[in-house]
């Protein structure tokens, strides 16, 4: 009886949601890729739900503050998580967290930065096969990552695990700090989310050998995937999805990802991402749910295969 009244609240409750304005956590500092993804996602689906969404800037520990908070939250749908692979690969890398990963439940896929390998525009290799190539010879290239577990370091684990590159890690506070030494040649390569390669791209200070994501990105159409070339293990995108505290209920979950999906099928939202090198995705619930699976027993394999832990 107490079950079923349960329930039956829980049922009103969803059909009422949203009453009250919903508060979107980013655990990342405001301006970056992950940041603007949240804030379109919020301008779309405020409209769509008929309620404010505040996007609350939570950074450090590696995006796990913010995760914290969203997974100890109450699931009743006035709290998000705006989430990326770290929701994914942190359990995995990490010594420990403060929430498991089923605390959190997938939402929808916001939109993702495809990454960029990157290279100093004067480097001999015009694409990625002669730089995996040239990486074999002598000591092998220096590449530069943001960071432990960082789309980058992931990247360069697929060049060296699956196509057997050579190239010692050189770890950087940011992905900032990391185009800052490929431009200074310090290191021979980096990748970056498109959204910040783009700039260095169309001035010419950076060359760019593949995007890592399946298809091109629509503000740069002449580069070529890795797939493409004949990689189609380097795979790894810099994407921003939403999840929430486990428990919140299903009907909540389910508008709340129409919301998301209404959002980056809007003209004006679509069109200024992508002008930024970000691809806008949304879709249906069930299409996330199955990426985040997919991609834990990817990114789990390269974890296993490389040994990648922080320490």
């Amino acid at each position: 009886m107490l079950a079923a009244l349960a329930g039956a609240t829980a049922t009103a409750s969803a059909q009422t949601w949203p009453a009250k304005p919903i508060r979107l956590v980013v655990p990342f500092a405001a301006g970056g890729a992950n940041d603007l993804m949240a804030r379109a996602a919020a301008e779309g689906a405020s409209k769509a739900l008929g309620q404010p969404i505040v996007v609350d800037n939570k950074p450090g520990a590696g995006a796990t503050l913010g995760a914290d908070i969203v997974a100890k939250s109450a699931p009743d749908g006035y709290t998000f998580l705006v989430s990326a692979a770290g929701v994914i690969s942190n359990s995995m890398i990490k010594k420990s967290l403060p929430y498991k990963d089923s605390d959190l439940v997938p939402v929808n896929m916001i939109g993702l930065a495809p990454s960029v390998i990157l290279v100093p525009a004067d480097a001999p290799y015009k694409d990625l096969k002669e730089f995996i190539a040239a990486s074999k010879t002598g000591a092998g290239f220096h590449w530069a990552t943001a960071g432990t577990g960082s789309t980058p370091h992931f990247v360069e684990g697929m060049l060296e695990t699956k196509y057997g590159a050579k190239l010692d890690v050189v770890p950087y506070k940011s992905g900032s700090e990391s185009i800052t030494a490929v431009l200074g040649k310090q290191v021979e390569a980096t990748s970056e989310a498109s959204i910040v390669a783009l700039p260095y791209l169309k001035s010419g200070k950076l060359k760019a050998l593949a995007n890592t994501w399946t298809t091109r990105i629509s503000a740069y159409p002449e580069l070529p995937t890795a797939a493409e070339q004949g990689f189609p293990e380097v795979r790894i995108a810099h994407w921003a999805g939403v999840h929430a505290p486990h428990g919140t209920p299903e009907p909540v979950l389910e508008k709340m990802s129409a919301a998301i999906d209404a959002a980056m099928k809007t003209p004006a939202i679509a069109e200024r991402l992508k002008g930024l090198g970000i691809e806008p995705i949304g879709g249906a619930r069930a299409s996330f749910v199955q990426f985040v699976d997919a991609e834990r027993a990817r990114l789990g394999a390269v974890v296993k295969a490389t040994g990648m832990k922080d320490e």
